[in-house]
């Protein structure tokens, strides 16, 4: 009997030390995993309200300009312009919907209507006043678009795309200085926004030129 006892106690002994090695191999397998990137853990888990959405984004925008190559300041880029696009509510969600459906089929007009009710409804909403800057741009009103991309900036003055729209028209309109300043701006939100570093070297050659 006694025998049977000590071979039930060394059959429970292995277990028990089984078990801790499993667990002492997982926590150790826990601590070498590395961990995922900021930005990654935000599109598995985004934040749930707009207080909450506004410190998620400027958690991003540091990393973004803290970015030391293309494609990840790629990745977290894509990841801010998700939460722009996170629903303010319902209603706007669905007029945003809509205009961005009405402007790829070249409707410019419905998608104007529906975005001037989307700045009506919001109007600390940022991504209203791109949207529809996009639209006046698209019907070559570039004053209303640099209204509205002006709108957007003060309510977000890291939109990268708004301030990349803002260069555009004004180097459109010939006010070199003032594309320049807004391209530098967007390099220090964005240091790998496309195209935006050759921009600031061709004006700044122009702008040198012309006598600064």
């Amino acid at each position: 009997m006694q025998k049977i006892h000590l071979t039930v106690l060394s059959a429970v002994l292995v277990v028990l030390t089984a078990g801790t090695s499993v667990l002492a191999q997982q926590s150790t397998a826990r601590q070498q995993a590395p961990e995922k990137p900021y930005h990654q853990q935000i599109r598995e888990e985004p934040p749930q309200s707009r207080a909450e959405s506004t410190k998620v984004l400027s958690n991003l925008y540091a990393h973004l300009a803290a970015a030391t190559d293309a494609q990840s300041a790629k990745e977290i880029a894509e990841t801010i312009e998700r939460l722009w696009l996170l629903p303010y509510s319902d209603t706007i969600a669905v007029l945003m919907e809509r205009s961005a459906t009405a402007l790829a089929q070249k409707n410019n007009a419905l998608a104007l209507k529906l975005l001037d009710a989307v700045v009506d409804l919001a109007p600390d909403y940022a991504e209203g006043w791109h949207r529809r800057a996009v639209v006046h741009f698209s019907n070559n009103d570039y004053m209303r678009a640099l209204g509205d991309l002006r709108r957007a900036l003060a309510l977000e003055p890291n939109h990268f795309k708004a301030l990349d729209g803002l260069a555009h028209i004004l180097r459109e309109l010939n006010r070199d200085r003032q594309a320049l300043q807004a391209y530098r701006q967007l390099l220090s939100v964005n240091p790998y926004y496309s195209g935006a570093a050759d921009a600031v070297r061709e004006l700044e050659r122009e702008v040198e030129g012309q006598g600064i």
